[in-house]
């Protein structure tokens, strides 16, 4: 009867066709992002690259800030498996990089990030970045051997089977290009270098991490500082969250640490 709860219609326009492409949400991702006065990041990678000589970025600078966030944090260095939360024992970052001249993206796992300062990752990333460029990084050079010989249709299943293996089982089967917990605690990539200011990225099943980071571009904005507006340089820096692993406490925190890595990182070596 009408104006009754019970009462229903035909689904129709483009509930219709929404309907039939989707199904139900069932995916545990959920979206952040801060706006970063970049003033300090720029200024310590000026001083790093005119003083010491060395290429850092502000993907080296926020990978090391998600580094110090996810120490800061204990609640997101966390490994779940068969219903069950287990510890991480290191913080590692893993960096999406360009290779061949910025025609190809791997990605490159750096251990003990939050031991590290920025210029270590930096370095760190180059030599490995180099190596796999030239065919000489034998861990890179085996996952991507495997990874050639599989058919699509088998490559998903294979994908989920090593994630299950390397990280929930926690194996380390590096030997079949398949490293232990082979994205570490978290994830950063740019879009900066092609200019965007902001982009989100997704989080696939196999990642097996809590959160990944991506890095826009800088642009000057005008912001209220003191009470009086400014042009300042700002970055936008989002992130993608697994639920599985963090609520929006800890996502606060975690963006919290992250500022206060941002606000002075030549504090933090």
């Amino acid at each position: 009867m009408p104006g009754s709860d019970t009462m229903t219609h035909r689904v129709h326009g483009w509930r219709k066709l929404a309907g039939s492409t989707w199904g139900a949400p069932s995916d545990p991702q959920f979206f952040g992002d801060l706006e970063i006065d970049a003033g300090a990041l720029l200024e310590e990678r000026r001083r790093i690259r005119d003083d010491l000589g060395v290429h850092v970025t502000l993907t080296h600078l926020v990978g090391r800030a998600v580094a110090h966030g996810l120490a800061t944090v204990p609640a997101l260095r966390a490994r779940l498996a068969f219903g069950r939360e287990h510890p991480r024992e290191t913080v590692d970052v893993f960096f999406i990089v360009a290779t061949d001249g910025g025609r190809e993206l791997t990605g490159i796992k750096v251990s003990r990030a939050d031991e590290k300062s920025v210029i270590d990752i930096a370095q760190e990333l180059e030599g490995r970045r180099a190596a796999i460029s030239e065919g000489t990084d034998a861990t890179f050079g085996r996952s991507k051997e495997l990874l050639g010989l599989l058919p699509p249709r088998v490559l998903h299943g294979a994908l989920r089977l090593g994630a299950w293996l390397t990280s929930d089982l926690n194996l380390d089967l590096t030997a079949l290009g398949m490293p232990r917990q082979a994205f570490g605690s978290a994830m950063v990539t740019s879009v900066g270098m092609w200019g965007i200011q902001r982009a989100y990225s997704p989080l696939a099943a196999y990642y097996r991490v809590p959160v990944l980071v991506c890095v826009g571009a800088v642009a000057e904005r005008p912001m209220a500082v003191c009470g009086r507006i400014v042009i300042r340089p700002m970055l936008t820096l989002t992130a993608t969250f697994d639920h599985r692993y963090v609520d929006g406490y800890q996502a606060a925190q975690f963006a919290d640490a992250v500022k206060e890595y941002c606000r002075a990182p030549e504090h933090f070596g």
